[in-house]
């Protein structure tokens, strides 16, 4: 059996702060249903008095999906400066990227009672996004049949980083840009236009994704 290489055991490991996450949300999802206990009850941290706040288990979870988020870029890194880019690697890395941050748009989209306005994912987003990594999922699941890996393009990466952005600043409900945009119209926020921004690159490298690679689809003999 092959040795599992750094870059490799670091997706891994990000892998594994993803499922931590997961576990986290779910409780503090199931605690909040059945009004036990309230995320709003820990506190919030207050930035100005207009009303713009930090919660205190969102900045948590954020520090923890940020640590996850970096472990992206990291084992990437590590990869192509060691020439150790391996189809095991190309095949977990997008799994990572999609536990982490697909959970993270469903659970900042759920109706939490206690969230703050700013600490939204518009559903309607988040159900786009999903659906195209379906697509993508599904298309790279009937080519790997033919042999052939489909690795992260430079516009799936657009993408990642823009949900990794759009999720720290949403779990900040909305920080630093709070400051002055907490009385905006509902939508127009900048964190708003952040989830649009990754929702763009979302659909565009699955746009991208399907036509460089449903040629394969169609190989004969195959």
């Amino acid at each position: 059996m092959k040795k599992i290489n750094l870059p490799t055991k670091i997706t891994l490991a990000r892998i594994a702060l993803a499922t931590f996450l997961i576990l986290g949300i779910v409780i503090l999802y199931l605690l909040d249903e059945f009004q036990v206990f309230s995320i709003a009850e820990v506190g919030n941290i207050t930035l100005n008095d207009g009303g713009a706040t930090i919660n205190w288990i969102m900045l948590v979870l954020m520090l923890v999906f940020f640590i996850a988020s970096m472990t992206d870029f990291l084992d990437g890194y590590l990869a192509r400066k060691n020439n150790e880019v391996t189809d095991l690697g190309k095949f977990l890395d997008p799994i990572a990227d999609k536990m982490l941050v697909n959970s993270m748009m469903v659970f900042l989209s759920l109706n939490f009672a206690s969230l703050a306005e700013h600490q939204r994912f518009a559903f309607f987003l988040v159900i786009i996004m999903i659906v195209r990594d379906l697509v993508v999922d599904g298309l790279r699941f009937m080519v790997a049949k033919k042999n052939v890996v489909v690795a992260a393009n430079i516009f799936g990466k657009l993408k990642t980083v823009a949900q990794m952005v759009a999720i720290v600043v949403v779990f900040l409900n909305g920080f630093p840009f709070s400051y002055f945009d907490y009385n905006w119209p509902a939508y127009l926020h900048i964190s708003d236009w952040l989830c649009y921004i990754a929702t763009f690159f979302s659909v565009l490298s699955g746009i991208i994704y399907v036509k460089q690679n449903i040629k394969y689809l169609f190989k004969e003999g195959e």
